[in-house]
């Protein structure tokens, strides 16, 4: 059983919603990204996601872009990412998911990339523009090794789409709670309970809502109709307006406990 699917058992025995916290990797550099690390799963996260930054992505919004160009310049690769999990692991047995351009993976090879993450403690990957219909080869390698590939859903998915992501996702199933690039939204997308609902009804996946949650108000509403939420811009954008890193860590501490503490009253 993997880390990830340990964490949704546990949340479900106390009727908890997950929190997954997203953070770009090596914003502003590898060292900093550890001790956000910390902050977000002191603050209270169940899961912890970490953006490999890419020139060219492609849903990300401009807070998320902004992040992965600062994190390019500092020097950020995806071997240096695998060896900051590798560290991490040595005091945190949080579960972690990357999520990544296919790029980084097909140049650095799919099959050393799946065997040096779950060796370095990675529990699942989220590949935005690896369609399941080319990932044939991927998760072949990921299922040997252990890792939860984890498919997008989107406003647009049609009842067969939804039938095949639920059937070859593991872990969780990410719902893109809009069409378009991540960031912040003032309210959430009209219709998506019904849609959660329907994806739900199609799959025994814990089914997590993402793009868009940007405080603890719509947490609160959309982790109602679903298993939880993954929240990125706003915590990204928080990490981006604070450079002196005993406030931004403190805020972030308590913002992320704030998010947590919206879950929890859903009960």
């Amino acid at each position: 059983m993997s880390r990830i699917q340990k964490q949704f058992d546990w949340l479900q025995s106390k009727n908890e919603k997950a929190l997954v916290g997203f953070i770009t990797a090596g914003d502003p550099d590898l060292e900093s990204t550890r001790e956000l690390f910390s902050v977000i799963e002191e603050g209270g996260a169940d899961i912890i996601e970490l953006g490999v930054p890419f020139s060219d992505p492609l849903a990300d919004g401009p807070v998320i872009q902004a992040a992965s160009q600062r994190s390019l310049k500092s020097g950020t690769t995806l071997k240096k990412i695998i060896q900051l999990v590798r560290e991490i692991r040595q005091a945190s047995q949080l579960p972690i998911v990357l999520m990544t351009s296919f790029n980084p993976v097909f140049v650095y090879g799919q099959q050393a990339f799946v065997k040096d993450a779950v060796e370095a403690g990675v529990d699942g990957v989220i590949v935005p523009d690896l369609p399941p219909e080319e990932s044939e080869e991927f998760d072949a390698y990921a299922l040997a090794q252990g890792l939860d590939v984890i498919y997008l859903l989107a406003p647009t998915s049609t009842p067969d789409r939804i039938k095949m992501i639920g059937s070859k996702s593991r872990g969780f199933i990410y719902y893109v709670s809009l069409t378009g690039v991540t960031g912040t939204r003032s309210s959430l997308a009209q219709g998506m309970e019904e849609k959660v609902k329907r994806i739900k009804q199609a799959t025994a996946l814990p089914v997590l809502i993402g793009f868009g949650i940007s405080g603890p108000e719509q947490a609160k509403a959309a982790s109602g109709f679903s298993d939880g939420v993954i929240v990125g811009s706003a915590i990204v954008r928080m990490i981006e307006e604070n450079p002196d890193s005993a406030e931004r860590n403190e805020k972030l501490k308590v913002f992320v406990r704030h998010l947590k503490q919206a879950l929890q009253d859903c009960k």
